[in-house]
């Protein structure tokens, strides 16, 4: 609830709260949910999600993947410049878990992947994954290097963990511990990839043991891990490249 907040979907002076949430409510009803092209690839994406999420038992597999089809088809036909990804699916995820109204659900998700591709615009994908391996390769050269020896496609993992605010890799109650502090944080867009950084500390010896289909299975379906030592580990390589680099160039989720 305090995430409709946080995104701003519902204001804290709570004067006209009622209205308000009845005008919203209206419109959503409104929206038309239907597109038979977008309504099969979610069905599809969301089977596959709820069978590996089954084990968390956060969802309902009876009543999930309509909220999920109604919801991302009423975005993509209020929003016919943003092309539908699959990863939209783990991305309203965390808002079908923990919002009670399909409205809410949809209007929390609008927002977030607003954020998303409006980022995108700022600063496009290869930028921003060519800075963050700027930064992997000064932080952790050991590393990077054995990513290269390996031949491990970075582009792969790294854009999508970028781009998607790691709804895709980590387990669903870590991408909720995860956004419960980005909400909170007035830039989590800019802190994101620090979060990354992070992680890969955090994962560096586990991962230099591996070989390359290894490596990319656990960068594709992360381990559950202490999400508030993460954070707190991003804000001290954030530090630690400031003072490296003098000024951060900021590379945007």
């Amino acid at each position: 609830v305090v995430w409709k907040y946080l995104l701003g979907v519902e204001k804290s002076d709570r004067s006209n709260e009622f209205t308000q949430r009845k005008a919203r409510y209206e419109a959503y009803r409104e929206i038309d949910k239907e597109n038979v092209e977008v309504s099969k690839r979610v069905r599809g994406e969301a089977t596959r999600y709820l069978a590996r999420a089954k084990k968390d038992n956060l969802l309902d597999p009876h009543t999930a993947p309509a909220i999920f089809e109604a919801v991302i088809c009423a975005y993509i036909n209020c929003n016919n410049h943003v092309e539908y990804s699959p990863s939209f699916v783990q991305v309203c995820a965390p808002f079908v878990i923990t919002m009670k109204s399909e409205c809410d659900v949809y209007s929390c998700f609008e927002r977030l992947v607003n954020v998303i591709y409006e980022s995108l615009l700022d600063n496009n994908i290869n930028k921003r994954v060519a800075q963050f391996l700027s930064y992997f390769r000064t932080l952790m050269p050991e590393l990077y290097d054995y990513f290269e020896e390996e031949e491990l496609d970075v582009g792969e993992w790294a854009s999508s963990w970028l781009r998607y605010l790691l709804a895709k890799e980590l387990p669903t109650q870590s991408v909720l511990d995860l956004w419960d502090v980005y909400f909170a944080t007035p830039d989590y867009v800019a802190l994101h990839p620090f979060v990354c950084l992070a992680i890969l500390r955090h994962l560096k010896d586990s991962l230099e043991d591996l070989e390359q289909s290894e490596i990319r299975s656990m960068l594709l379906r992360l381990p559950k891990m202490n999400i508030s030592r993460i954070v707190s580990q991003a804000y001290n390589i954030r530090s630690e490249i400031q003072a490296r680099y003098g000024a951060i160039v900021s590379v945007r989720a």
